[in-house]
């Protein structure tokens, strides 16, 4: 089957997309081969915030999802999680998280937000261009975390990464292109509230 037959039948590849997205956003795309996978990263002042997708398998399936990660010098420890209410019920209390309302309506009952520090919290979510962006999303799963897991790399005392996953493969730019920017607002958020450094983190995702 040719490739022009592919494009017209399941439109323009993630390739594509991603290069165009890359271009755009003046970030960079980086072909990783079969192995690797492929990945945009862009650049917001010391911060390397990198889209890319990973595949989980089960038995005989497997899912694919899009993540987005930044690692960021945490300052004051803060964690924080959020996603959309009805979704990973009960998840975050565990790692001593607690519920928090931002005290914006809307944003509250569409919106679970748990954190370890309430007040850090309200004032990062107070940003209501952080809430715009999340309310564009239509599916949301963002978090603090403190290493990548298993199969990822250990990070330096004091190295967070902000990370935000989910099902599938984003095919929309201008969709990717709110999550970069829902990305850099936290982060530039974070320093302005005292929780986050603008040093370089010192890692390569």
């Amino acid at each position: 089957m040719s490739v022009s037959l592919l494009r017209s039948l399941f439109g323009p590849s993630k390739e594509e997309i991603w290069r165009a997205l890359a271009n755009e956003i003046d970030a960079e795309y980086v072909n990783g081969g079969f192995w690797k996978g492929d990945k945009v990263q862009a650049h917001y002042g010391d911060w390397t915030v990198t889209l890319d997708t990973y595949t989980v398998s089960s038995g005989k399936s497997s899912t694919t999802y899009t993540r987005i990660r930044a690692p960021y010098v945490n300052r004051d420890g803060l964690r924080f999680e959020v996603y959309r209410a009805g979704l990973f019920s009960g998840m975050g209390r565990a790692l001593g998280m607690q519920d928090v309302e931002i005290g914006e309506g809307a944003f509250d009952e569409a919106f679970v937000v748990k954190g370890n520090q309430e007040a850090q919290v309200r004032r990062l979510f107070g940003n209501p261009l952080i809430r715009e962006l999340l309310a564009a999303q239509p599916a949301v799963h963002l978090e603090v975390c403190d290493d990548e897991g298993w199969f990822g790399p250990s990070f330096p005392k004091g190295v967070d990464e902000l990370r935000f996953h989910t099902v599938g493969t984003i095919r929309d730019v201008e969709q990717l292109k709110q999550l970069f920017m829902l990305f850099a607002e936290i982060l530039n958020t974070l320093c302005h509230i005292g929780s986050a450094y603008e040093d370089d983190p010192g890692l390569d995702l």
